[in-house]
């Protein structure tokens, strides 16, 4: 491959264009990396759980919608989601203009993106490990 058409490839790949959600994603997964204690759990059903109900019970309250709290565990889940939906829209105002649907995708691509990085990509091996 000649330098041109190798500059070329590096150019398109620099220019193509990213999803504008993907940069909203960004913002709250880094917000969650940075202040949320909750993803660090070591087994991998901790993090699958909490990333689900946290992320699900977050879009219910953003979107104003009623919030399931008739178990120890979602009255827990949903201290969390309070915290995380009022820190977002204190910290992203640009989310308070969002529809419902805007809203729930990304909060489906929130939750995608933090299954990745706390338990599909993960390098950490103490989540499979069978003994914790």
């Amino acid at each position: 491959m000649s330098t041109a058409s190798a500059a070329a490839v590096v150019k398109q790949k620099v220019e193509a264009p990213v999803h504008p959600m993907d940069a909203r994603i960004d913002e709250l997964t880094d917000y969650i990396m940075k202040n949320c204690l909750w993803q660090f759990h070591s087994r991998s059903w901790d993090p699958e759980r909490q990333n689900a109900e946290i992320l699900k019970k977050t879009k219910e309250l953003l979107c104003g919608e009623p919030v399931d709290l008739s178990t120890s565990h979602d009255r827990c889940y949903w201290v969390d989601a309070v915290c995380l939906a009022d820190d977002y829209r204190e910290h992203y105002p640009w989310i308070n203009s969002m529809s419902k649907e805007e809203i729930g995708s990304l909060m489906q691509g929130l939750k995608d993106r933090m299954d990745y990085l706390t338990i599909t990509g993960s390098l950490n091996e103490e989540l499979s490990d069978k003994h914790y």
